[in-house]
């Protein structure tokens, strides 16, 4: 495995001493309590108070400017000390805000982690462990009874749709912009397969930055219709259309048309899949490529992160997958990856890393001979 360089630091060689391991691991203990108090401290906005006050609060005023009783805010306050969320002037009582509290406030990626890891994964990944034994999404009952989360993406009560489409559309949207100049402008694409293209979010992009490209959305039949009713009068809707196909199905055909795509992209598509799945999927991919169309991968691969925080929320984001999603899929590193593409008889061309919020776009043609 070849780590990026901020990850070899950490994932090499041990970084804590004895007492700061001894309180991680009490850290994780308690994890689950952990993060439901800091969610509150967040929710009704005692970090928010904090935070805005010059010299910081008292309990007390803290208590008169949220209506709470001062039990709940006592508790929520010392726990928050030991998280680390807080700080307090022993002298004065009053309570200032800390990095960590500031970050978990003001970090977007951090607010839509939040969001998504309290209505999407809370209550499911009761069952991580089940669902690591049977390979099956077992936490997603707490939802409904489909195979996989996508089959019932559409039926999700409206908050847990809102956290999960803000989870997923958060890390996709920030590399909209490179990844448009890296299609458009480097490789000229004038025809597009859009595989997995869920709302059509990506589609509208390509339709706004060029006026002749024409997207085409393959994806489950629930999900086409999702998109045509998100894309529906805006403006370049005329040149997106959809096709329902359920990739997994082995008869599946992708559409008959005169002539290859120039492009086909998918992106966060192949980490809802596994291994088997993904070299199925490009193997059916590799029937409508000619010789010059590409695939174009957007994934963000934990292994290639510049920064280690980013690597944590990739590999947990695994386990969403595990319990929530499909029971089989991950975040994958480029190793894996490649050797999927590698048995489709692909082979990678070129690599674009950084993308926005670590996104890494690898461009992929047909194995040569």
């Amino acid at each position: 495995m070849e780590l990026s360089p901020a990850l070899r630091k950490v994932y090499t060689k041990e970084q804590l001493s004895a007492r700061d391991a001894q309180r991680l691991a009490e850290f994780i203990a308690w994890g689950p309590v952990v993060f439901q108090a800091s969610r509150l401290m967040v929710k009704w906005g005692i970090l928010d108070l904090i935070r805005d006050a010059d010299n910081g609060l008292t309990r007390q005023e803290i208590c008169e400017q949220t209506h709470l009783t001062d039990y709940a805010v006592k508790c929520l306050l010392e726990a928050s000390l030991s998280i680390g969320l807080v700080l307090i002037d022993e002298h004065t009582d009053r309570f200032t805000i800390s990095k960590t509290g500031w970050f978990l406030l003001n970090d977007p990626a951090t607010r839509v982690n939040l969001d998504f890891n309290h209505d999407v994964n809370y209550l499911g990944m009761f069952d991580l462990e089940k669902s690591l034994i049977n390979g099956k999404p077992e936490g997603l009952k707490v939802f409904g009874e489909w195979p996989t989360l996508y089959e019932g993406l559409s039926q999700l009560p409206e908050d847990v749709q809102k956290s999960w489409f803000a989870f997923d559309h958060f890390y996709s949207d920030s590399s909209f912009e490179e990844a448009l100049h890296i299609v458009f402008d480097e490789h000229h694409v004038k025809e597009l397969y859009d595989i997995g293209g869920n709302t059509g979010k990506w589609a509208l992009q390509c339709v706004n930055y060029d006026p002749e490209v024409r997207v085409r959305i393959l994806d489950l039949p629930q999900q086409i219709e999702m998109m045509k009713k998100n894309v529906s009068g805006k403006p370049g809707a005329e040149r997106i259309s959809g096709y329902g196909i359920n990739l997994l199905d082995k008869a599946a055909q992708l559409p008959q048309q005169e002539g290859a795509p120039d492009a086909i992209w998918m992106s966060q598509f192949l980490d809802c899949f596994s291994m088997d799945e993904i070299v199925d999927i490009l193997v059916l991919a590799r029937t409508a490529m000619g010789p010059d169309t590409r695939i174009f991968i957007m994934e963000t691969l934990w292994d290639r992160q510049r920064f280690e925080p980013a690597s944590l929320c990739l590999t947990m984001t695994s386990l969403y997958f595990t319990a929530m999603a499909n029971g089989n899929s991950k975040m994958y590193n480029t190793k894996d990856l490649g050797s999927c593409i590698q048995k489709a008889g692909l082979e990678i061309e070129k690599i674009y890393d950084h993308l926005g919020q670590g996104h890494t776009i690898l461009v992929v043609k047909k194995t040569e001979g």
